[in-house]
């Protein structure tokens, strides 16, 4: 993926540390990737994070949007708005970029609100996304399955 092509790798993580698990979680994970990333939290603003960082020269990875709305419902902020804002920063992208997101959409309906409302925000965001992308791939146990 991004790995193979040049340039600075750029790392825009969403992940909020609300625990000492997520904590853990979020070392880890830094700890996977070498020097050769720069990492940027953005759990927020994440269409600024785009627009600032991904500049020429660099290859931009966003990891992951599940989180990221997961972060924008607790706020309080307008998810429409919120994927308008996303969507068009990556349209405006001058280089490559990755994102990935977790699939929400295949297990039964919720049983509560609030999580019917982030299944919805986030399969809406998902489709915005799929149709801007140039390629879109779903991985399932480790095997990716060409979408688009």
């Amino acid at each position: 993926m991004g790995e193979a092509m040049t340039g600075q790798l750029i790392y825009i993580a969403t992940a909020q540390p609300f625990d000492d698990e997520m904590a853990d979680r979020i070392a880890r994970h830094r700890g996977d990737r070498d020097d050769r990333w720069q990492t940027i939290e953005a759990p927020l603003a994440l269409a600024a994070a785009i627009r600032t960082h991904g500049v020429a020269g660099t290859v931009v990875l966003v990891d992951c949007l599940t989180l990221w709305m997961s972060n924008i419902m607790l706020t309080g902020t307008d998810s429409d708005a919120a994927i308008d804002d996303l969507v068009d920063a990556l349209g405006q992208l001058p280089v490559p970029g990755f994102v990935v997101s977790n699939e929400v959409g295949l297990g039964i309906v919720p049983d509560n609100a609030l999580a019917r409302q982030f299944r919805d925000h986030t399969g809406r965001l998902h489709q915005r996304i799929a149709q801007l992308a140039d390629r879109v791939d779903w991985m399932v146990a480790g095997l990716s399955l060409r979408l688009k």
